[in-house]
C-alpha cells in the first residue's frame, strides 16, 4: 500500500485501571468501559491506539508510524522510536502519585528511552474544590524534600493550586505535579510513560502492595523551583510548546478548515459530534470521547457539527 492510501484515521484507545481511577469515561465522555474495575486513562492517540476505518482497519498507529515514516508523522521524527506524541483522557477520583519526568537526555542517560516528559492537562471536569499538586514550597531543598519522603510527611512541602473547567497546565519535564480526585482531564504529552513517583500518600495498590516509589532517580531529574501557573486561555491556542500545541474548537455548525503545515492533526472530541473530511477520502465521525488523527501527508482538513474538539500537534 503506497502512502498516498493515508486517509483520515478514526481510532479505538486502550483504557488502564489504575487505583485511583473510576467510572467518568463512561459517565461524563459516553465511554464504553470493559470491566467494572476502577478504570484512570484512556489512551486515545498512540502507538497502542488501533485504527477502525477504511482499509487499515485493524491497524495500530505505531504499525503505521514505522510503515509510513514521515508521511504519517511529518518531518523531524524518528518512526523507530514510535508514534511521538499521546494524548490520554483522565479520571482521577484519588490522589494520582506525587510525581517527576525526566527531560530527553535524562531518559536516554538513565532509561534508554528515546524522549522524555514533558505534559499539559486541560481540565474537562472539576468537582467543587478540586485541586493539583504544581510543585513545591519555594525555598525548599533537595535534603528538605528526601527527608520528608522518608518521613512520610511531603504534603507539608507541596504547592497546590484549585482548578476548574478550562483550566489549563502546562507542565515541563522535571516538574513535581500530581493530579487530585474529582478531577476529569485531556492531557497532551510526549510519548514516555516514564514516571518517577515520589510519594504515593501511604496508599496500597490493586494488589494489595504499595506501590514502587522511585526517590533517587527522582531526586536526580527535580526542577525543585518549578511553579507552573494554572491558566485559564481566552483564544483557541491553549498551549504552544517545545514538543506540541494544542487547541481548543467550539463548533456550532460551522465549518473549521485546518492546514495541516505537513503536521499531523490529533483531535478528540469532548462535546457533541463533529464530521471530519481531507484529502477527498472517506469523512470520519467523532461522537464524544472519540478520537482521530489527520496524518502529515494532508494538506488540509475541514471540521463540521456541534460539538467540542481537542486538537493537537507537533509544534
Amino acid at each position: 500500500m503506497t502512502a498516498s492510501a493515508l486517509y483520515p484515521l478514526k481510532l479505538r484507545p486502550t483504557v488502564h485501571v489504575k487505583v485511583w481511577g473510576g467510572r467518568r469515561l463512561a459517565d461524563l465522555m459516553q465511554k464504553p468501559l470493559p470491566t467494572s474495575e476502577p478504570v484512570g486513562e484512556s489512551w486515545e492517540i498512540h502507538d497502542s491506539a488501533i485504527v477502525v476505518n477504511g482499509p487499515l482497519q485493524g491497524s495500530t498507529l505505531g504499525d503505521l508510524a514505522r510503515r509510513y515514516g514521515a508521511e504519517l508523522l511529518g518531518g523531524g521524527h524518528d518512526p523507530g522510536a514510535g508514534f511521538p506524541l499521546l494524548a490520554k483522557l483522565i479520571d482521577a477520583t484519588d490522589w494520582l502519585s506525587v510525581q517527576v519526568h525526566p527531560n530527553d537526555e535524562q531518559a536516554q542517560r538513565l532509561e534508554g528511552e528515546p524522549r522524555g516528559k514533558t505534559e499539559a492537562w486541560v481540565v474537562l471536569h472539576a468537582d467543587l474544590g478540586a485541586r493539583l499538586v504544581i510543585g513545591l514550597r519555594p525555598g525548599t531543598t533537595r535534603a528538605q524534600m528526601g527527608e520528608a519522603i522518608r518521613h512520610n510527611r511531603l504534603e507539608d512541602f507541596l504547592v497546590y493550586a484549585e482548578v476548574a473547567a478550562g483550566d489549563v497546565l502546562h507542565i515541563p519535564a522535571n516538574t513535581i505535579h500530581a493530579l487530585g480526585p474529582g478531577l476529569l482531564i485531556y492531557e497532551i504529552q510526549q510519548a514516555s510513560d516514564t514516571t518517577y513517583r515520589l510519594y504515593d500518600w501511604g496508599r496500597l495498590g490493586l494488589d494489595g502492595q504499595p506501590r514502587e516509589l522511585h526517590i533517587e532517580k527522582a531526586l536526580q531529574v527535580a526542577n525543585l523551583a518549578a511553579l507552573p501557573e494554572v491558566e485559564q486561555p481566552k483564544q483557541d491556542l491553549l498551549v504552544d510548546g517545545e514538543y506540541f500545541r494544542s487547541w481548543r474548537h467550539e463548533l456550532s455548525g460551522d465549518r473549521l478548515a485546518i492546514n495541516t503545515g505537513g503536521r499531523f492533526q490529533a483531535l478528540t472530541c469532548i462535546a457533541g459530534d463533529v464530521n471530519v473530511a481531507a484529502g477527498g477520502a472517506d469523512a470520519i465521525t467523532l461522537n464524544q470521547g472519540e478520537s482521530g488523527l489527520i496524518p502529515a501527508c494532508i494538506a488540509q482538513c475541514v471540521i463540521r457539527g456541534h460539538g467540542v474538539v481537542l486538537r493537537a500537534s507537533p509544534p
